[in-house]
């Protein structure tokens, strides 16, 4: 019969749970539940998944899932293929919730995608799981045979953690006629059993009764607990203890040690002896209680066993009864109130965050969700969360005591590519605590910058006749994004070259901005390059800039010095100058005249005289290449002069070039002619000719002599004739003399000068004054003087076997 009982029970439990789990409801937004307690795991709860709108079969790809703040247990659970809401852990409402009237356990399910938050209630409904129990096993009532039949002895009050219907409904007093049961029922809704004697008492008759009493519930099924109640039948005591105080309360804060005293009870009986000692004991107290605070059964000190957590209750109360040793009893209430400290820091959870976060992304971008919970109460409960104010996020309150961490502006990764974003939970507590925790939020870069060169312009210089693939110098650009978007490539854009293609001469490499040069450069060919350089960043889209270089070529001592004058023979003759053998110190004999194609230092030109026939006859100008006489000419010194001059630049090294000036000492046109006869060639032992060239000298020798002469007899005759000779003085003017005249078998270079001679009546000798009135760093002529030998005309004559000869002069 009981099996069936409580099958049939049982049914009715399951059915009861099936009942109140299909009830919901969504109030201001949230959603609520209701389900029995002490549901198996995995127990269904509600379809979430339809009640938010959604697919249940897409749950994982919305990113649902319950947020479970710090510090609490996970009671329920998603099952992401039904789309249900089903139960984690077994749930104990008395456990949970203690006495509340009202179970609800408290959550929130976010939603990733949308990063929306949705509040779900779930209000546990008791069932009748608690049996009525007796805190002791048994009860001993000392009952004086004087009571007088009406008299009321309390019993112990059973306990039963169920509520409503399933809590103690009532009592029975099974045993004895002598003793009735008399249960009054309390404004709280509680119910006190009293013992009330029935008939007067005879302790010579009947000392000890043993009575059970039974507490039974209302729920289905009935459970019911029982006590023993152990009655001594005492000799008259006709005083009972009295308290001082009907009730005692006391305020305790949370945070008092073990072993403090929290309050003193105190009861006087008037009676004498062992009637007149009292002793005291705890009733109507809950077994948790009893871990809690410890009586002393003789003094009425209540200590404390436990830690006391305003968090965890913040009211006890129970009652202390006072005996003396006749049996009667006093009861007194003790009412201990919880003084709530600061005691807890506020807990902060991070429910969801992102790692990272486009550089471009909008203003107010949900970067974390938070959760903060305070365990204090009232001032010390109240939690307010902020960041640093210089960052460019905002928390913002959504629902309950959850935050969200957006952007407040636009984000730059050049400026700060990492946030450590502190979060601190600050109660307002004395003294305030706090909890911070720390989010790491890396920005993602974007293209938006174009690499930037370090300079506006590049210039270099390049010593010509470089190597080819020589490194010449290296640009730089520099790019604050990052990776691909910072990978910058360089190339030549454009460019100005001389006379080839900007390409054959330049490259670039695209890594690193080393400029080569590809072929040698030539300063005298052209003296800058200018072009432009890109650099181009790898982001989508590109983004790049130009940068305007330019190049200068400089000069470097390649070129040796060009002689222009005297020129060079084509025939292998050396050039001889004539100079007068009545010319004063200082007389310019000739200029060298040399260009060198090199620029600056390097055409920076000096002149000295290397080589001398006579040293200290001549000397050469440092800069000008002038040669002049430093001293009269002596009769000591010989006809031809040799000298050999040295051009050479100032560069490093210097080059140099060096040319052989001929010079022939003569007073007048015929002794120049007889001198000249006399210059020999310079005799070659090892030569075969030289036999035939003394020869040819010797017979040369005296067709010139004899042309001389007759030149002589002709010359003499006009000039008797003529009417200068009564002026006293005769001049020619423009009269020109050869200044080249070819040796050693060489044909002179022409190259004319205005010669002014000179006859008069007071001198003997004819003389010859030769000044160079036109002078030209090139090798073209120099313009002739107008005037013309009248004698000296007519093809060149070759005199000495080749060894002299007379230029033409026009």
């Amino acid at each position: 019969m009981e099996k069936r009982q409580e099958l049939w029970s049982d049914k009715k439990q399951i059915l009861q749970c099936l009942i109140m789990v299909i009830i919901w409801e969504t109030v201001y937004g949230q959603i609520r539940y209701f389900i029995p307690e002490e549901l198996q795991k995995g127990s269904f709860v509600g379809n979430i998944a339809k009640d938010l709108g959604m697919d249940g079969k897409q749950l994982s790809d919305h990113g649902l899932r319950i947020v479970i703040s710090t510090g609490t247990v996970q009671y329920f659970e998603l099952n992401f293929n039904t789309g249900f809401l089903q139960t984690f852990e077994v749930i104990d409402r008395e456990e949970i919730c203690g006495r509340a009237e009202m179970c609800i356990l408290k959550f929130q399910v976010i939603v990733e995608s949308k990063l929306k938050l949705y509040a779900v209630e779930v209000e546990i409904i008791d069932i009748n799981d608690n049996a009525p129990s007796f805190l002791l096993k048994g009860w001993e009532l000392k009952i004086s045979e004087t009571s007088a039949p009406g008299s009321r002895f309390p019993l112990p009050e059973a306990q039963d953690p169920d509520l409503g219907i399933n809590s103690i409904q009532s009592y029975q007093l099974m045993g004895s006629s002598y003793f009735s049961l008399d249960v009054q029922k309390r404004e709280n809704g509680a119910r006190q059993a009293e013992i009330l004697l029935q008939k007067s008492l005879d302790r010579e008759e009947q000392a000890v009764y043993d009575l059970i009493l039974a507490a039974t519930d209302g729920g289905d099924p009935v459970r019911s607990g029982t006590v023993q109640i152990h009655i001594i039948v005492l000799d008259a005591n006709d005083n009972a203890p009295v308290f001082n105080h009907p009730v005692y309360e006391v305020n305790v804060k949370e945070n008092m040690p073990k072993g403090f005293i929290v309050a003193t009870v105190q009861a006087t009986d008037l009676d004498e002896g062992i009637n007149g000692e009292v002793k005291y004991s705890f009733q109507k107290i809950t077994r948790k209680d009893t871990q809690m605070f410890l009586l002393n059964s003789t003094t009425g000190e209540i200590t404390l066993l436990g830690s006391l957590d305003f968090e965890a209750s913040s009211l006890y109360e129970f009652e202390v009864q006072a005996m003396d040793g006749g049996g009667l009893s006093a009861r007194s209430k003790v009412v201990i109130f919880l003084t709530d400290l600061n005691d807890n820091a506020p807990e902060l959870a991070i429910t969801f965050e992102i790692n990272s976060i486009p550089e471009d992304s909008p203003t107010g971008t949900a970067t974390a969700i938070l959760n903060v919970q305070d365990r204090d109460s009232g001032v010390n409960g109240e939690v307010k969360c902020s960041i640093p104010s210089n960052l460019p996020f905002q928390l913002k309150k959504s629902i309950d005591n959850f935050y969200t961490l957006a952007t407040d502006r636009m984000l730059d990764r050049e400026q700060v590519a990492t946030y450590n974003i502190t979060i601190t939970a600050t109660d307002n507590g004395t003294p305030p605590l706090s909890t911070s925790k720390i989010i790491s939020l890396q920005v993602l870069d974007t293209n938006d910058n174009p690499p930037l060169f370090a300079e506006s312009a590049y210039s270099s210089y390049l010593i010509e006749n470089n190597p080819r693939g020589a490194s010449i110098f290296s640009v730089r650009a520099n790019d604050p994004d990052w990776e691909e978007n910072a990978h910058i490539s360089y190339s030549i854009l454009e460019g100005q070259g001389s006379h080839s293609l900007l390409s054959s001469y330049l490259s670039i490499n695209s890594e690193t901005g080393a400029i080569y040069a590809l072929n040698s450069f030539d300063y005298e060919e052209f003296r800058e390059v200018r072009f432009h350089v890109k650099a181009q960043d790898g982001g989508t889209p590109p983004l790049s800039s130009n940068v305007s270089v330019t190049l200068f070529i400089l000069d470097q001592n390649d070129n040796a010095p060009e002689i222009l004058y005297p020129s060079p023979p084509t025939d292998g003759s050396t050039g001889v100058e004539l100079a007068p053998r009545s010319s004063e110190p200082g007389y310019l004999v000739t200029k060298v005249v040399a260009v060198d194609a090199d620029s600056g230092q390097n055409g920076w030109l000096s002149y000295q005289l290397l080589k001398a026939t006579e040293p200290g006859l001549f000397t050469v100008g440092l800069h000008t290449g002038e040669i002049r006489t430093t001293r009269f000419f002596l009769e000591k010194d010989a006809l031809k002069q040799s000298l050999v001059v040295l051009v050479k630049d100032n560069g490093q090294p210097s080059l140099s070039t060096s040319v052989t000036v001929t010079v022939v000492l003569a007073d007048s046109i015929p002794e120049i002619l007889s001198d000249l006869s006399s210059i020999s060639a310079p005799v070659d032992p090892q030569s075969d000719l030289t036999f035939y060239l003394v020869v040819a000298v010797a017979f040369v020798s005296c067709l010139f002599f004899t042309f001389l002469l007759v030149l002589l007899a002709i010359r003499l005759h006009k000039w008797r004739n003529s009417h200068l000779y009564d002026s006293g003085s005769v001049n020619f003017t423009g009269v020109p003399v050869s200044q080249f005249v070819g040796v050693d078998g060489v044909r002179a270079f022409l190259q004319s000068y205005c010669h002014e001679v000179s006859l008069t009546t007071d001198s003997r000798k004819s003389q010859f004054n030769i000044s160079k009135t036109n002078y030209s760093n090139t090798l073209s002529n120099e313009e002739t003087c107008d005037g013309k030998d009248p004698i000296l005309s007519g093809d060149d004559l070759n005199l000495n076997n080749g060894d002299l000869i007379v230029v033409q002069v026009s």
